[in-house]
């Protein structure tokens, strides 16, 4: 529960974000934003919670190397979860180019595939709430730390999300003013803005979140953060942004570039196919992770 919780509110930055660029008709912002924050999380957030996680913990009591070790039935569920809504977001690629018909008609038919394939992505993730808070909670249960003091009680921490929430949205909307200024500028690009800056940014809370578990050898809490945010926003920030712009206009769809969808098939399948891990492991997400920010910084 604790990592579910980490990954809402870490990702309420940016479907703030987000749900703003919608409304002002920036759908290659929010297309690749989505796309970033789930190589952000299996990338970067993953590999530092490895690195950092397996420097810290890297030899026992008796001085031997150790590995960490977390739920693989878990790592195997989540692993699967993001590999079906990736597919997911091939499909409408794929009927892209395979339709023989006029680019006003091909769109229109990848648009109707993609609300489609949300609302089956939106049922998919209540069923995985209720997959690991109801049936199999057990798989999902995590050890508590009888040494950890509660920090703020209810009343204040509702209060003080409410207020970092209104906070947020002021410099979202700013900052969304002034994306067409700096893409015009030719410093960057819409897409460099949204594959990497606003997931970077936007991480920020889980990021440190998953950290500072995975340095305390709770390893369990640390995947939950890091990967649960990324299946949070495949199957529901990414289908709720896409109903919410059938909603209000807004043409956006899951036709997103080969490259970038590729990108994001590849990082879900291959770090999490076992339940141990070491700092030199971490360093292949990690790497991987500053490879994607430098070919983002040529687009």
């Amino acid at each position: 529960m604790g990592g579910l919780l980490n990954a809402t509110f870490g990702n309420a930055v940016e479907l703030i974000v987000s749900i703003i660029a919608l409304s002002a008709g920036e759908l290659e912002v929010v297309q690749a934003s989505m796309l970033g924050s789930i190589l952000s999380n299996l990338l970067l957030v993953l590999g530092m919670c490895f690195l950092l996680g397996g420097l810290t913990n890297m030899k026992d009591k008796d001085g031997c190397g150790i590995e960490q070790t977390f739920a693989h039935g878990n790592a195997q569920i989540t692993g699967s979860l993001l590999a079906l809504s990736c597919a997911s977001m091939i499909f409408p690629a794929v009927l892209y180019g395979v339709r023989d018909q006029s680019d006003a008609e091909r769109d229109k038919t990848v648009l109707m595939l993609s609300r489609g394939t949300c609302v089956i992505l939106l049922l998919l993730y209540c069923l995985y709430l209720v997959f690991i808070m109801h049936t199999h909670k057990e798989l999902f249960s995590e050890d508590k730390d009888e040494d950890e003091v509660t920090q703020l009680g209810p009343w204040e921490a509702s209060i003080l999300l409410l207020v970092t929430t209104l906070i947020i949205s002021f410099c979202a909307d700013y900052m969304v003013e002034t994306i067409d200024a700096l893409a015009a500028s030719g410093k960057m690009s819409k897409t460099f803005i949204g594959l990497i800056l606003i997931p970077i940014v936007g991480n920020a809370a889980e990021h440190a979140a998953a950290c500072t578990m995975a340095i305390k050898n709770k390893m369990d809490v640390a995947m939950s953060c890091a990967i649960g945010s990324g299946i949070q926003i495949a199957l529901l920030v990414t289908p709720a942004l896409v109903m919410l712009g059938w909603a209000i206009g807004q043409p956006l769809s899951l036709h997103f570039e080969t490259c970038k969808y590729l990108l994001a098939l590849f990082s879900t399948c291959s770090w999490t196919n076992n339940a141990r891990h070491s700092p030199n492991r971490g360093l292949c997400p990690f790497c991987s992770g500053c490879h994607l920010y430098r070919a983002g910084r040529q687009v």
